[in-house]
């Protein structure tokens, strides 16, 4: 039977952010979605570059060397996009924030997750099916268990 390929999606930076620093937080079933291979992140040079900006907030208090660690959870399990981003898109509210718009469309992703106001509301505008980490809860687990779902 062939092996079924995981939804390919770009996580905005407070996703990813929230769900490395917050082991038991709302959103720490993705950590096991993309280590499982349930879902696999997309990243490209800028994105990264924008997680490891605000991984260096000091209201982080992260030394270099956990911010590599954090980093080490997440970059494994990505497939990273190497191929040119034009920013042809629609402009997003928030220039740290266009970068994820652009990959997502450069690279076909199917999802971009993201709590962003700015992303967003691009949705309706976006060739991209643009999630609110919830909405991609509710779409990749069964959450039917749960008392108050």
């Amino acid at each position: 039977m062939p092996e079924t390929r995981p939804p390919r999606v770009v996580f905005g930076t407070n996703v990813v952010v929230s769900t490395l620093l917050f082991e038991t937080g709302r959103l720490s079933w993705l950590r096991s979605a993309w280590s499982g291979n349930k879902l696999r992140p997309v990243v490209n040079r800028s994105t990264v570059r924008e997680l490891a900006r605000v991984l260096s907030y000091p209201k982080f208090k992260l030394q270099p060397a956990d911010r590599h660690e954090l980093l080490a959870e997440y970059l494994p399990y990505a497939e990273r996009f190497d191929a040119p981003v034009t920013g042809a898109g629609p402009v997003c509210g928030d220039a740290h924030d266009q970068v994820f718009v652009d990959l997502a469309l450069a690279s076909a992703a199917e999802y971009l997750v993201s709590g962003d106001r700015h992303i967003v509301a691009l949705a309706r505008d976006l060739a991209v099916t643009v999630l609110t980490p919830a909405e991609c809860m509710e779409r990749f687990t069964d959450i039917s268990w749960y008392p108050h779902a």
